[in-house]
């Protein structure tokens, strides 16, 4: 029989989550799977019901694992997928969901993203996309590693306001005391010293619900995107930032883009965030990993 697991984080997407889990259960349930219906209560619990599913100890490990949440919980599943051979597949619940969009997946309907999932699990037709790694960590959407890193470590460690509010409190924040980064990077072997207000390699080409960063990213050609953005006043800055939903950055003077196999970033000071989750301090290394991930969902039509 085949073994499907959905592991759910129930608060993501402000109770999203929740009522995901429920409509994908409706789907899962009316059929001939044997389901294991996961739920992480935190973040740790999360990833070890992950990695029993894919790996247990004894027993059979699941032909796929679904997961109910946002990019977040995505990126723990990966940590126990990369290199498996066991599939992903996605039902959107979180606020940004920009996994869902690179695999045109419906982002606010999960009964409908879980029949996908178990059409292309029934049909063999599994997609093959590359993955971003660092040491033994995984990525499948961006590492953010300048300004917007440093919005996020600062929103992190603020307790209130909740939700959007306290990022856009981050930035206002941060943008009275930053200055241009100083970085050396490593690009497939070329070093390059510079100053830029952010750095991002991509894997996809958004992070952050929809924030293109590093458009022109293709999740299964090889290669990395390192998107650079040079100095520029703070001004400049808040008119630009509009322009990364819409991809129209890359027309700026600031803008810099190399597609690599593999970068090492150092840079001061900086914790780096993938997948907008708190990944590490520089300096670090990111290499592509062609193939790594199966994922359960349509072939591509469109551009994410």
């Amino acid at each position: 029989m085949t073994r499907v697991a959905l592991l759910t984080n129930p608060t993501s997407g402000k109770g999203r989550g929740a009522r995901g889990r429920a409509a994908a259960l409706d789907v899962l349930r009316g059929t001939d799977l044997e389901v294991l219906d996961l739920v992480g209560r935190d973040a740790a619990e999360a990833a070890g019901l992950a990695r029993d599913a894919v790996a247990p100890a004894g027993g059979d490990r699941v032909d796929a694992l679904l997961v109910c949440g946002g990019d977040g919980l995505v990126h723990l599943a990966v940590q126990a997928l990369a290199g498996t051979g066991t599939a992903l597949g996605v039902v959107p619940a979180g606020t940004g969901n920009d996994v869902a969009r690179y695999l045109d997946l419906p982002r606010r309907d999960p009964a409908e993203a879980t029949h996908l999932a178990l059409e292309a699990l029934r049909s063999g037709r599994r997609r093959t996309i590359d993955l971003a790694r660092s040491g033994d960590r995984w990525f499948v959407t961006v590492l953010a590693a300048g300004f917007d890193a440093v919005v996020n470590e600062r929103a992190n460690a603020m307790t209130r306001p909740r939700g959007q509010m306290r990022y856009n409190i981050a930035t206002v924040a941060a943008l009275r005391t930053f200055t241009p980064i100083r970085y050396t990077l490593d690009l497939d072997g070329e070093q390059v010293t510079l100053e830029a207000m952010m750095v991002a390699v991509g894997n996809g080409p958004s992070y952050g619900g929809g924030l293109r960063m590093t458009e022109g990213a293709v999740l299964d050609d090889g290669l990395l995107d390192v998107v650079v953005i040079g100095p520029m006043g703070k001004a400049e800055l808040v008119r630009t930032y509009p322009r990364l939903f819409t991809g129209t950055h890359t027309t700026h003077p600031a803008y810099r883009h190399h597609r690599v196999r593999r970068v090492s970033i150092a840079a001061p000071g900086i914790t780096t965030y993938a997948d907008g989750e708190r990944f590490g301090a520089l300096p670090l290394t990111v290499e592509c990993v062609p193939g790594a991930l199966q994922v359960l969902a349509p072939p591509p039509t469109t551009a994410p």
